[in-house]
């Protein structure tokens, strides 16, 4: 019996190009679902062979029937989640790219934080209420929003302060940790049971980075400008190596991907986890040293995704890959 031709679809946003050309790169057409206006990137570098628009993302769902006739399987994205809340993506019946329900772990950052202690990780502190400030915190909201809104609080005075323009949104107060935020991008095959390293990044943030380039002196005559987290783009990293066997080994704890923070004792804080393919792997449409090493030839996260798609085709596991 022959096997249906599926067509690989996704969000226009986020790591879509990259999903789009690995997608390609294994013999896929694509389908771009895109908000109006936002079509150009997709056009310009040949990257959906179709593009359907709608007027929100929230109206992603009324044309779920024209995806299930096409075949299509969605390939999940921060955007999703961002746009349509986990419990609409959990609701949707087109063929859908790993497991739905670990959206909400990932949406949550208290069910998040059981699922990486419970893989014997080291997280950070968190404080339940603000009264409880006794160093600095990082105030993050729940859900996928690239940083956006995140601040950092010494103590309860300073937190209201800066909460005012938040104060219907859910938040969780974590203990700050001094060091280099490292984001490590795992691809786990449900059909071998591997983990595989695809590459590493750190995000620039605006504003806090560019902060860093004013020296010390130049900041105190400037205007009071909080510091803000909202992510701007992805610069690699090669870590180093002597790192690697307790990265593979925390991969394999949580199967899924891990943002972590290195201290300068050399400690690993893990403080976030992303069930989806993390737009750090951008820079990686070529492949990253860790892909050449066990490919030798271009391996981006997209292609591989398409890789193991075909893998399941072909062995008539499609149940496996899709949830």
């Amino acid at each position: 019996m022959a096997q249906p031709k599926y067509r690989i679809a996704t969000i226009g946003s986020h790591s879509a190009l990259q999903i789009f050309k690995g997608a390609h790169d294994e013999g896929f057409k694509t389908i771009a679902v895109c908000k109006k206006g936002s079509e150009r990137p997709y056009k310009m570098f040949n990257s959906a062979d179709e593009i359907i628009t709608l007027n929100s993302y929230r109206d992603f769902p009324k044309i779920q029937n024209e995806l299930i006739k096409k075949n299509a399987i969605i390939i999940p994205h921060g955007s999703f989640v961002t746009y349509m809340g986990y419990e609409e993506v959990e609701k949707l019946k087109v063929n859908y790219y790993g497991n739905k329900k670990i959206l909400k772990w990932e949406s949550d950052r208290y069910l998040e934080r059981q699922w990486l202690t419970k893989s014997g990780l080291k997280v950070p502190l968190l404080f339940k209420k603000p009264e409880d400030i006794d160093r600095l915190v990082i105030v993050k909201f729940m859900g996928a929003e690239g940083g956006r809104g995140y601040f950092l609080a010494k103590d309860k005075k300073d937190f209201y302060r800066k909460i005012k323009p938040y104060q219907l949104r859910k938040y969780v107060l974590q203990e700050y940790i001094i060091g280099v935020p490292l984001f490590i991008h795992y691809f786990y095959s449900s059909l071998t049971n591997e983990i595989e390293i695809m590459g590493c990044d750190i995000r620039y943030e605006s504003n806090v980075d560019s902060l860093g380039r004013i020296s010390a002196r130049d900041q105190i005559v400037l205007p009071k400008i909080d510091p803000s987290y909202v992510i701007v783009g992805n610069i690699p990293v090669v870590v180093r190596e002597s790192f690697l066997p307790r990265l593979i080994e925390m991969g394999e704890d949580v199967v899924k991907t891990l943002e972590t923070i290195l201290t300068p004792e050399e400690e690993i804080f893990v403080f976030e986890i992303s069930a989806r393919i993390v737009a750090g792997t951008n820079p990686f449409i070529e492949g990253s040293p860790y892909t050449w090493l066990k490919y030798n030839k271009p391996m981006s996260t997209g292609r591989r995704i398409a890789i193991e798609i075909k893998n399941a085709m072909n062995k008539n596991q499609m149940k496996k890959i899709l949830g």
